[in-house]
């Protein structure tokens, strides 16, 4: 009877061993459980959304495709001149892709207000901040906490003279010396009969007006318009008046005489006496004004004088402003000089997009442009002619 049992027990072991074994056979012959399906889904998901994840990591980057923000920090902001300067700023802004916020004290003696807002454009860490300084002496603190933040910094318009090495990366702004030797070239053929004609017996007097001799814009402005015009004179021309620009050659004895007054105290009534006094002398055939100062000066002592100038006397200013402008209209001025504020705006701009990119950057002239009786009220000039 136990055999008979052991013997069950044995045919059931292996029927119930072989079922397993079927069993375990049909799984290995079946599909995939939905499972291995749904990690190879995932798989291909991640796959394809890879190459977007790429992209945005490269458009972050400021030189693939986002854009430069820029701080530009300006001497005021009401001021035409100044709003030239944002127009440019804005042109530059759209067509280099940045984002730029424009800003300026109420008035150009507003040095604390100034620093304020260097100090806040600073603290946004911007990629890079533009910069007509007031007072540099009041701002060096800030223009090192700058350098150490790496933020670069490129000075316009008179920008930051006497700043810490290494803190401004480059200045967009006028060449005075070339703006003024400008005015000597379109002043000079109007002129050139009575150079050539004059002799050490009978010479021709250019005088020179400039409201100081120690400001950097304005002593270049009088070196360049002296510089370039004794070299278009050509011979012996005598260079009187101040003793930082007197080149010593005897007045007596010169053909051409380049005459610098300076007044002793920058007010309108010095100004004007300044400038009659050359109007007087009666060897005069020119006379230049280095700055919108100057060239008021020149103009209030013509009508003091019941306005001489014109075809014996020709005046040249530098600048703009209502007075300058009407006076080149009824032709009491031959022409004048501008700066242009436009580009002042938009390569001061320009340079800061190239230093926030790691870019080499330079000093730019931003040019200056020559106005008289014909394009004085023209399209091409008007953002150049402030009031």
């Amino acid at each position: 009877m136990k055999k008979d049992i052991s013997k069950l027990a044995l045919i059931l072991s292996m029927f119930f061993a072989f079922t397993a074994c079927g069993g375990n056979q049909q799984a290995a012959n079946e599909p995939a459980p939905a499972e291995t399906t749904e990690t190879a889904e995932t798989t291909e998901t991640t796959e394809a959304e890879a190459p977007a994840e790429t992209t945005e990591t490269a458009e972050s980057t400021p030189a693939d495709g986002e854009p430069i923000v820029v701080e530009v920090v300006a001497k005021g902001f009401q001021h035409q001149f100044w709003k030239s300067v944002n127009q440019g700023s804005d042109e530059a802004a759209a067509d280099l892709n940045a984002t730029i916020t424009f800003q300026g004290p109420e008035n150009e003696t507003a040095i604390q207000e100034q620093v304020q807002m260097i100090a806040n454009a600073i603290n946004k860490q911007p990629d890079a901040i533009c910069l007509a300084a007031l007072d540099t002496t009041a701002s060096v603190d800030l223009l090192n906490q700058a350098k150490t933040a790496g933020i670069p910094i490129v000075g316009f318009d008179s920008g930051v003279p006497g700043a810490p090495e290494g803190s401004i990366v480059a200045n967009a702004s006028t060449d005075n010396v070339a703006a003024a030797a400008l005015a000597a070239e379109m002043l000079y053929p109007a002129i050139e009969e009575k150079v050539k004609a004059a002799t050490p017996e009978a010479p021709v007097r250019i005088g020179v007006v400039s409201q100081e001799v120690n400001s950097a814009s304005i002593s270049d402005r009088t070196k360049g318009f002296i510089d370039k015009m004794a070299e278009l004179c050509g011979g012996d021309v005598a260079v009187v008046g101040n003793d930082k620009f007197n080149n010593g050659v005897a007045e007596k004895g010169a053909a051409v005489i380049i005459d610098l007054a300076v007044p002793a105290k920058v007010t309108d009534s010095e100004g004007q006496t300044q400038a009659q006094t050359l109007l007087n002398k009666p060897d005069l055939i020119a006379i230049f004004g280095s700055n919108e100062f100057a060239a008021k000066a020149i103009i209030n002592a013509d009508n003091a004088m019941g306005n001489i100038l014109g075809e014996d006397i020709l005046g040249v200013g530098f600048d703009a402003g209502l007075m300058q402008k009407e006076a080149i209209r009824t032709g009491q001025l031959f022409g004048s000089i501008t700066q242009d504020p436009v580009q002042i705006g938009y390569k001061a701009v320009e340079l800061a997009v190239k230093a926030a990119r790691g870019e080499a950057v330079e000093d730019v002239d931003t040019g200056a442009k020559w106005y008289n009786a014909e394009n004085v009220d023209s399209e091409e000039m008007a953002p150049l002619l402030y009031d």
